[in-house]
C-alpha cells in the first residue's frame, strides 16, 4: 500500500454532526467487510493502545453488535451498536450508545451513517454522524474521538495490507 490516504474529521455544532472521511488503497469488498466482519472489525476498531473486543455481532436490518474497548488495563467501555439500513458494499446506518456490561444503554446515542465508494482500486468512506445532544456531541469532543478516529483509520489501513 502506498502512504497514508487522505482523512478529514470536521465538526459541526450547529446540526450536531461529526463528518469523517478516509480513502483507502484497497477495493470496495475488502474495506466493506473489514467495517461489517466482527473478526476483521475487532483488529482495527478501537485506538491503540486500546483493544476492541465483541461480546455477539449480527450484521443484519435490526442486528445490534456489542462489544467493548478494552484499555492496556483491562478496563471494559461497553457500547451497542444497532444496525438500521443495509444496501450491500455501499451504505449502512446504525445507533451507537455506550452502555453497561449487562447491556443497558446510556442514552442519549448517536446515529451513524457510512457510505463506501470505489474509484481506481480506492476505496473512499464517509462516515456522518448525528448526536442528539450537543452535550453529547461536546463529551465526544473532549473524551479525544478526533485523535481516537484517526488512529482507527491508520489501525485499518494496516490490517487492509495485511489482508490484501
Amino acid at each position: 500500500m502506498k502512504a497514508t490516504m487522505p482523512f478529514d474529521l470536521t465538526v459541526d455544532k450547529a446540526t450536531k454532526k461529526v463528518f469523517i472521511t478516509r480513502e483507502f488503497n484497497a477495493d470496495r469488498s475488502l474495506v466493506w467487510d473489514a467495517f461489517t466482519k466482527q473478526e476483521i472489525l475487532d483488529q482495527w476498531w478501537a485506538p491503540k493502545p486500546f483493544s476492541s473486543k465483541t461480546k455477539f455481532m449480527n450484521f443484519e436490518v435490526g442486528g445490534r453488535r456489542f462489544y467493548a474497548m478494552v484499555s492496556p488495563e483491562g478496563q471494559e467501555r461497553w457500547q451497542i451498536q444497532k444496525y438500521t439500513s443495509i444496501t450491500p458494499k455501499s451504505n449502512f446506518k446504525m445507533f451507537n450508545a455506550f452502555a453497561d456490561k449487562d447491556e443497558k444503554p446510556e442514552l442519549p446515542g448517536s446515529d451513524w451513517d457510512f457510505n463506501f465508494s470505489e474509484h481506481n482500486s480506492t476505496t473512499k468512506v464517509s462516515i456522518s454522524i448525528y448526536n442528539e445532544s450537543l452535550e453529547r456531541l461536546e463529551r465526544m469532543i473532549e473524551m479525544g474521538f478526533k485523535e481516537g478516529a484517526a488512529m482507527q483509520m491508520q489501525n485499518l489501513e494496516e490490517v487492509l495490507a495485511s489482508l490484501s
